[in-house]
């Protein structure tokens, strides 16, 4: 479904900010918040960032990359995190990251002891928190936009 967008308004803007303004600006504040106040790693950060973008579809957010301090993950990361369970480019944080976006976006009833017993080996149950709160961010966020067909409009503000 493609929302109408009065000529001259920006699409984000408006569906976020003008059709919904008690809730979209509340998810906007959330949608940068897992961008201005992360503390975890660039790596893991973009690699749960980039397989939900894979799993939703949204164009915008597979062309995206997150900059901290003047650095990127390298143009090949994305098929890296398509190969997760195999690429030598990812390490083990990087990895599970890339699994937990997945399988909370797939298979959320299937994360077993199995799994939590992994990434409690590399994670700190802070980090876990915050992973999840980005990931469901992106999820609701990138599939929203992609659903209304806004993924081809979508500018991120400079934060």
């Amino acid at each position: 479904m493609n929302i109408d967008i009065p000529e001259g308004k920006d699409p984000i803007g408006y569906v976020w900010g003008e059709l919904v303004p008690g809730i979209g600006m509340a998810a906007a504040t959330l949608s940068l918040a897992v961008y201005q106040h992360t503390t975890l790693g660039l790596r893991e950060f973009e690699a749960a960032r980039l397989r939900i973008a894979q799993i939703n579809g949204c164009m915008f957010c597979l062309d995206f990359r997150t900059e901290r301090d003047g650095v990127k993950v390298e143009e090949e990361f994305l098929e890296a995190v398509s190969q997760w369970r195999t690429a030598d480019a990812l390490d083990d944080r990087a990895k599970l990251a890339a699994e937990y976006a997945e399988r909370y976006a797939l298979d959320h009833h299937g994360l077993d002891d199995e799994f939590w017993a992994r990434m409690t080996q590399h994670y700190t149950q802070v980090e876990i928190v915050e992973l999840t709160m980005s990931v469901g961010a992106w999820l609701v966020f990138g599939r929203l936009n992609r659903v209304f067909g806004l993924d081809a409009m979508c500018v991120l503000p400079k934060f």
